[in-house]
């Protein structure tokens, strides 16, 4: 609270009390009749009179007057300033971001700042990819870690909140909204908008899935399934899932996956396969998928496999390789 809203509150209430004070002083009244003229005084609002003034009350209520017309003055002054300049703070800051949003390419649209929204959020920063999170409950956004900047405050169900997230230059979007149907409408605007735009999207339901990805969806994730199915193999085979949560949580203290196209590796159409293009010597990474340009994987490709335009490698690192790799191939630029 500012130092202005403290003064104006302390005159205000410095003047209620001095008014029922004087009141039960000059007039001989009890605490809710001198509460009610003292009211009615300073508000000027002209009702009924209890009693006859005395003289002394007459002084004390011209007193009164005088000094509540100053005091309640300055407090509507103050009040009125202090909502205007919020007003226009916000403003500001929304003009700020849309112009900060327009110089964004390839960047991902996080549609929901709830817990899927928020472990999304941590994931990309981990790969320092940029994003923008679209968040209507501006207390969510204030309660939030995460810095201000990031937000966008609007409902991500209306075109214009995605068209300012910059949804028409972007390279994907996660859906992530508690409910079901606020992310089908949002996958359906989504596409949309932009045809080319990898949609990510959450789902509660498991009928939901088909839906959605008829919306438009590439990928559907089950959050509730996931995680049971992730509890029941940490029984079956403890060590297994505990190595992969380290593949695939492992942030800037742990191992990494990461995918690279051909294009980010290669500016020419020619092919060769995977044992040229030593990987491992380069960056310390090693390749322990392949996917071929009709979506097909091979886990543990082969070194004779043949890299082609369209094609995609998933290779494994700790986070000092990881970035040697993404240096060397100008991933995320």
């Amino acid at each position: 609270m500012s130092r202005k809203i403290k003064i104006a509150l302390t005159l205000l209430l410095s003047i209620l009390c001095a008014g029922v004070i004087g009141f039960m002083v000059t007039m001989d009244l009890d605490v809710i009749d001198a509460l009610y003229m003292t009211v009615i005084t300073i508000t000027t609002v002209g009702y009924r009179e209890i009693g006859n003034p005395s003289p002394q009350a007459k002084l004390f209520i011209i007193a009164l007057i005088l000094v509540s017309v100053v005091a309640v003055g300055y407090a509507v002054s103050v009040f009125t300033e202090y909502l205007i300049s919020r007003s226009s703070v916000r403003e500001i800051i929304f003009k700020r971001q849309l112009k900060q949003i327009k110089n964004m390419e390839n960047h991902v649209i996080v549609c929901g700042y709830g817990r899927n929204g928020r472990q999304a959020v941590e994931k990309l920063q981990d790969y320092n990819r940029d994003f923008i999170v679209l968040e209507k409950n501006q207390e969510v956004i204030d309660e939030a870690s995460l810095d201000s900047k990031y937000f966008l405050r609007g409902n991500a169900n209306e075109d214009e909140t995605l068209l300012n997230a910059g949804i028409e230059r972007a390279s994907v979007l996660i859906s992530a909204l508690p409910d079901d149907a606020d992310n089908l409408f949002v996958v359906l605007s989504a596409r949309q908008l932009n045809s080319k735009l990898m949609i990510i999207s959450r789902a509660s339901e498991e009928t939901t899935v088909r839906k959605l990805k008829l919306a438009g969806a590439n990928n559907v994730i089950l959050p509730d399934l996931i995680g049971g199915q992730h509890m029941a193999s940490l029984i079956v085979s403890p060590d297994l899932i505990e190595f992969w949560d380290n593949l695939s949580y492992g942030g800037n203290d742990g191992v990494n996956l990461e995918q690279v196209s051909f294009e980010q590796m290669f500016d020419h159409k020619r092919s060769c396969n995977i044992l040229d293009l030593n990987l491992r010597k380069e960056t310390g990474c090693t390749i322990i998928g392949y996917k071929n340009p009709n979506g097909d994987y091979i886990v543990n490709p082969d070194p004779s496999i043949e890299l082609v335009p369209g094609s995609k490698i998933i290779v494994v690192g700790n986070t000092n390789q990881i970035q040697h790799l993404q240096k060397v191939y100008r991933i995320g630029d």
